[in-house]
């Protein structure tokens, strides 16, 4: 008899303390009577009927995310991979749909968005795919909002977070880009190339008008020397003739002594003796001389055709003034 009232403490304890069970946070338990859907249990301590009540299963309450990787052809024929990431969750409220209705929720979840994808993406360009991803994430979060929401499935996001094309297409691509970037820096270079050489032309021009200004100021000055020294020469009973041909005379002593001054210099000016200084004076007198009376004729007959000594006639003749009758 005491070892029976032992069997039957025993068996109470265990029937007592079965009748209890903990669910997690941010986790339902399904709870069957008989075979039969009895309850839905949240987190905390919870109380079931021993041997009648059990614990069917437990549903996830937190957000889960699925990454499905496909492959698919664009409209240019280029096969592409896409990874879509999509993140979801089971209402709390619709515990049971999502327990009893669906068996694997994962499978079926990647079964509508291998479709939407497949559908989607081969109405673009290999370009517009990656322009264009988001898009295409939110037509498949429409889609599996649509499909999802009645087996108690709520889609937080969708992420198209990879795009790789095939390998030939990525190596076709990067060579376009790189030609692209070539051509660009040729451009770039070519302009700076531009704008040095104007620049430069613009250097060597104000230089070239800084030069010749100098030079017009150097002859002026010059002149201005020249005129001074006729002017004191002439001051001193020297003429004009005379005071030009000694200033030229002066400056070919000074060309002789700036050659001589140079010891690389290997000029030589013929003739070179004394005597062919005074020579040159006396030829530049004669010279000036000759042209100043060569002036004097041409001004003289100048003025005689200016006062009319005579007219043509009809036939190109000279008819003379008839003086006397």
């Amino acid at each position: 008899m005491p070892s029976f009232f032992i069997i039957l403490l025993v068996l109470g304890l265990f029937l007592f303390l079965s009748s209890f069970f903990t669910v997690k946070q941010q986790t339902a338990a399904i709870i069957e009577r008989f075979g039969k859907y009895a309850s839905t249990r949240t987190s905390g301590l919870q109380l079931k009927i021993p041997v009648v009540d059990r614990i069917a299963g437990k549903v996830n309450l937190r957000i889960q995310q699925l990454d499905v990787i496909i492959e698919t052809k664009t409209k240019d024929n280029v096969f592409v991979k896409l990874k879509v990431s999509v993140q979801f969750k089971v209402l709390q409220e619709k515990v049971y749909e999502a327990f009893y209705k669906l068996e694997y929720p994962h499978d079926q979840i990647t079964s509508y968005v291998f479709d939407v994808v497949r559908a989607e993406v081969p109405k673009l360009k290999l370009d517009d795919v990656f322009e264009r991803k988001d898009d295409i994430a939110v037509a498949v979060k429409r889609e599996l909002n649509e499909a999802m929401s009645t087996y108690g499935y709520d889609i937080i996001n969708t992420l198209i977070t990879d795009i790789d094309p095939d390998i030939q297409v990525k190596n076709a691509m990067n060579r376009i880009n790189a030609a692209d970037r070539e051509k660009t820096a040729a451009e770039y270079e070519a302009e700076a190339g531009r704008i040095r050489i104007v620049a430069k032309a613009k250097a060597e021009a104000e230089s070239k008008r800084l030069q010749g200004q100098g030079i017009a100021d150097q002859r002026r000055e010059i002149a201005r020397g020249l005129v001074e020294s006729v002017d004191v020469l002439n001051r001193v009973g020297i003429n004009s003739q005379e005071a030009s041909a000694l200033i030229v005379v002066t400056q070919h002593y000074d060309t002789l002594q700036a050659i001589g001054a140079d010891t690389n210099s290997n000029l030589i000016l013929l003739p070179n003796s004394p005597q062919a200084g005074s020579e040159m004076l006396n030829n530049m007198v004669a010279s000036f001389t000759a042209s100043n009376q060569v002036g004097e004729a041409m001004k003289k007959a100048n003025s005689n055709k200016r006062k009319g000594t005579g007219k043509k006639d009809i036939f190109g003749g000279t008819e003379e003034n008839e003086s006397e009758e």
